[in-house]
């Protein structure tokens, strides 16, 4: 058990939550997920269009009750990797974001994406996560690679090169018991 506290996940709220988001997303350390300039108004279009998608979904996650994370799950098949690899069966795509703190708190960041791989792995019918993050993306990589995930290869995406990376729920489990 976690001694850093309790993760819960809830859908996203684009009206409710576009102001909590947008102070996530904008800020210098999300540079990587490319809203550094959004207003308002342009991330909560974007959760809406996300919401109103039937194969793209965001949580946001909590921390104590707290809202703490953000989560997208999507299917590869019909977004963000369309004609970009070969998905197999139980392919699920993952994205999520960190809420920026004055307070980090080691190890923080490791029990977020292991808490949101254990969501994804909650659905019996998901048997690989897939994840594409900008090769530049250092510190995802490492944070990828501690709950199991391997890269394949480097893909092009309109908005960035992308290491193309893959964790089946074998490669979580195994990693996720050698942290232990």
């Amino acid at each position: 058990m976690s001694t850093i506290g309790t993760f819960t996940i809830r859908p996203l709220d684009p009206d409710k939550d576009a102001e909590l988001l947008h102070r996530w997303v904008t800020h210098p350390k999300a540079a990587f997920w490319m809203m550094q300039d959004a207003r308002v108004e342009d991330v909560e279009r974007e959760y809406l269009r996300i919401a109103a998608h039937e194969h793209h979904h965001a949580y946001l996650g909590l921390h104590d009750g707290e809202p703490a994370f953000l989560m997208e799950k999507y299917d590869p098949r019909y977004v963000e990797l369309v004609g970009l690899y070969e998905p197999e069966p139980g392919d699920v795509g993952m994205h999520f974001l960190v809420a920026p703190t004055d307070r980090p708190v080691h190890g923080f960041t490791r029990a977020v994406i292991t808490a949101v791989m254990a969501e994804l792995f909650a659905d019996p019918a998901t048997r690989r996560v897939v994840v594409e993050p900008d090769v530049g993306n250092k510190a995802v990589h490492a944070l990828n690679a501690a709950v199991g995930f391997v890269p394949e290869r480097e893909i092009d995406k309109p908005e960035k090169r992308a290491l193309l990376s893959f964790c089946t729920r074998e490669q979580f489990e195994a990693a996720r018991g050698a942290s232990l």
